[in-house]
């Protein structure tokens, strides 16, 4: 899997996976995860032990969510659509704590974004329809589930969204914590 690494330049810590896509009349094919050259090349030496996989329709905004105990490191990418994918650092000792940085992740582009633990995550769908995939460092453990406001004031999101468009945010993720209230790291 050649893969480019670049780190996010909010949050370095955050990096952008760019595979080697090899394509010709028939398609395309790239090796979407090697774990010696992920290692290698991110210098992550943690084991994956869960994938799990999304649907969902267009303005659909899941996040931003984490957990305190089990806590999680992603490997997140798109297989269908576009969606923006955000990332806050929520781990008070850090330089970055607080910052956030999106990307768009696409079918097309392929990127795939390394998410270590200690930081909340969310998406909204930007296409028609999205299939979101990612592997997780630890399982999911309800209990210790967290989520901070999409729109939290302090924060600021910009959720590249028209400003006519208000995301479909289900109970759970509206009910979330202000950034000032939530669990850090």
């Amino acid at each position: 899997m050649p893969i480019t690494v670049t780190p996010t330049k909010e949050i370095p810590d955050v990096l952008v996976i760019d595979p080697k896509v090899f394509g010709d009349e028939r398609g395309w094919f790239y090796e979407s995860f090697n774990q010696q050259e992920f290692t290698e090349k991110t210098g992550v030496t943690k084991s994956f032990v869960q994938d799990n996989h999304s649907n969902s329709k267009q303005y659909v905004l899941r996040g931003l969510h984490y957990q305190t105990e089990h806590v999680q490191g992603k490997l997140v990418r798109v297989t269908q659509g576009r969606v923006y994918d955000v990332v806050v650092d929520i781990r008070r000792s850090s330089p970055t704590f607080g910052i956030w940085t999106g990307i768009e992740l696409s079918a097309e582009n392929h990127l795939q974004l390394w998410i270590p633990e200690g930081f909340a995550h969310g998406f909204v769908v930007l296409s028609e329809e999205a299939q979101f995939l990612y592997k997780t460092t630890d399982y999911w453990h309800a209990k210790s589930e967290q989520c901070i406001r999409w729109n939290d004031p302090t924060l600021k999101i910009d959720w590249q969204l028209p400003k006519s468009i208000e995301p479909l945010v289900n109970a759970k993720d509206s009910a979330g914590k202000l950034f000032e209230d939530a669990f850090y790291f």
